[in-house]
């Protein structure tokens, strides 16, 4: 009983969180790498046999399948992005996960097919997740700069600290030194 209410003070507890959750990143990181390799292999032998054979149009639909293809492994290179720089800062990004959900949406508005003039409803609300992912990642954008320009060098956007961690806290630091 002792040892498990040593294992839930807060500083053992928070280190065997992190533990853990560096390892699933990485384990999910290995196996996106995995799926990446498979699936660019698997894209670039079926757009070598598109080339091959001559009876291929390169127009229209063809084009459009092969750029969906593509941008499909594009936003896997960015989640795989998304997770090693949390492996190598302890911190997600918040610009780049609103790249990569815009990147995924502009994936879908260029793959939807010809009779979406159909779907009014499908494209409207497309463009509202574009206008939201756009200005989401300019608010974040702008308060990313602002960070940086502060005069007290304290930016939201750093690596998180714990709690237990010596030194002032951001909101100390910002009222001037003690």
């Amino acid at each position: 009983m002792r040892r498990l209410q040593r294992i839930f003070q807060d500083r053992i507890f928070l280190r065997l969180i992190d533990q853990g959750e560096r390892l699933v990143a990485k384990l999910l990181a290995a196996m996106l790498f995995l799926v990446l390799a498979v699936a660019t292999l698997k894209f670039c032998f079926d757009v070598l046999l598109q080339l091959a054979n001559p009876g291929v149009r390169w127009e229209g639909q063809g084009l459009i399948a092969v750029l969906g293809d593509l941008l499909n492994l594009l936003i896997a290179i960015e989640v795989l992005q998304n997770i090693t720089s949390y492996l190598r800062r302890h911190v997600v990004q918040i610009e780049l996960v609103l790249l990569t959900a815009i990147t995924a949406v502009a994936r879908k508005v260029i793959v939807l097919p010809p009779n979406a003039e159909n779907k009014p409803l499908l494209v409207v609300g497309l463009g509202v997740a574009v206008l939201c992912l756009a200005a989401a990642f300019w608010m974040v954008r702008r308060a990313n700069e602002q960070d940086v320009s502060e005069p007290n060098g304290l930016a939201r956007t750093g690596p998180a600290r714990s709690f237990q961690e010596a030194g002032p806290s951001p909101a100390a630091g910002a009222a001037g030194p003690h």
